[in-house]
């Protein structure tokens, strides 16, 4: 299925190896063969968190992060999901949502085919969530993961999330920043899906050890996505 008659905004087309994906302008990435959606880092119940330290944001992240979710399987109707690590914010978190979020996500879960991956923030998954739980998965020749790897073996393929990759784009004695997908060709790193997540740059010293040479971000905007090959980006936030 493509994403052609879904509503979606446009989408920005990209390749790992032989793999084709549609960088989708919410944060998600569409494979349209396998029909598989994927998502990172929604951190659910992070205002929660954030209030139990002392500062108050208000409680509807995981609301609103479920919420666009939901459109994007509601329009696509894929046959897997994967969720790419630190879903829930905490180990708690699961114990803090609402009972009309916790329905809200066993609805989308009934859509079958769910894969879960853990994170450094949800190593442990409450029981109660559907579908698999792994630490890594595959997709084709591609590896799933949480965290990028520090090296890529060989001719391995790899999509993660974990860093909140963020560009900015000087344009015009000016700059914009934004959410983005950074890939090269073999790696790909997501952006954060949840709402109340922010943006790391994608020159900051993480991404240097994975991304030495040239690579292309797909920048977010608000209706569309706009890629650049890393030359054009800012190397400051």
């Amino acid at each position: 299925m493509s994403i052609a008659g879904t509503g979606i905004a446009a989408g920005a087309n990209l390749h790992l190896g032989a793999e084709a994906f549609v960088a989708l302008q919410g944060g998600a990435l569409w494979h349209p063969a396998r029909t598989a959606l994927l998502v990172a880092d929604l951190h659910l119940e992070k205002g929660t968190s954030f209030a139990r330290a002392g500062h108050l944001l208000p409680p509807y992240d995981t609301r609103a992060t479920l919420t666009r979710l939901k459109a994007l399987i509601d329009r696509l109707q894929p046959q897997a999901v994967y969720c790419l690590g630190d879903s829930l914010h905490d180990r708690r978190a699961a114990d803090r949502l609402l009972a009309p979020d916790r329905a809200l996500l066993d609805e989308l879960m009934a859509h079958g085919g769910w894969c879960w991956i853990t994170g450094n923030h949800d190593p442990d998954l409450p029981d109660w969530l559907k579908g698999e739980r792994v630490a890594e998965a595959r997709l084709g020749d591609i590896v799933l993961r949480h965290e990028p790897s520090a090296a890529l073996g060989g001719m391995e393929l790899e999509i993660a999330g974990h860093l909140h990759p963020k560009a900015t784009v000087p344009l015009r004695g000016t700059a914009i920043s934004g959410r983005c997908f950074i890939e090269n060709g073999r790696r790909l790193v997501l952006p954060a899906f949840g709402q109340y997540t922010g943006g790391l740059n994608v020159f900051a010293d993480p991404f240097r050890a994975l991304f030495a040479t040239r690579f292309h971000a797909h920048v977010i905007g608000r209706e569309r996505l706009f890629t650049f090959p890393s030359d054009r980006l800012a190397r400051a936030a």
